[in-house]
């Protein structure tokens, strides 16, 4: 089958560093299996991100209402409120996979040692979303991002990249 001649090259996607934020976590709370797999909230307990262009705190009262399937696969679904050290409001969405190896699930399970697993070992990734009426953050409401998850002690970091 020959390409389709529509098609173009509109050159390759390049990602730059966003931030790189820690978002510590409540204990969770697991809702049980229901018909889309087991759902449990990670909920926001605060955090911190830094980057070249922007950085602040987590807030509060955001969380992650997971969704773990019967195949092992994590479907995330986050929503996070972010205060700049401007004292800007921001409202971070993202959706995601986190898929672990059959092996390695007792490792991760362990809340003393998980941290300590290799996150090459493991696939996380995210789509962060901006939305804020702040207008020296506006530039936030017109990017895409793409993010790298991983386990830390008390929480989750992400390593965030624009996508250009």
């Amino acid at each position: 089958m020959t390409a389709d001649p529509r098609l173009r090259d509109i050159g390759e996607i390049t990602t730059r560093h966003l931030f790189d934020m820690v978002v510590d976590l409540d204990p969770r709370l697991d809702f049980g299996a229901g018909p889309f797999g087991r759902r449990v909230l990670f909920g926001a307990a605060g955090g911190s991100f830094t980057g070249p262009r922007i950085r602040g705190e987590v807030l509060p009262g955001g969380g992650d209402w997971a969704l773990f399937r019967e195949d092992g696969g994590m479907s995330l679904d986050v929503r996070l409120t972010l205060r700049t050290d401007d004292a800007a409001l921001v409202h971070m969405t993202y959706h995601g996979r986190w898929i672990v190896p059959p092996d390695l699930r007792a490792a991760l399970a362990d809340r003393g040692a998980r941290h300590h697993v290799d996150p090459a070992r493991y696939y996380f990734r995210t789509t962060p979303l901006f939305e804020t009426g702040a207008h020296q953050h506006a530039w936030l409401n017109d990017i895409v991002c793409v993010g790298s998850g991983y386990l830390v002690e008390g929480g989750i970091a992400y390593r965030v990249a624009e996508v250009g």
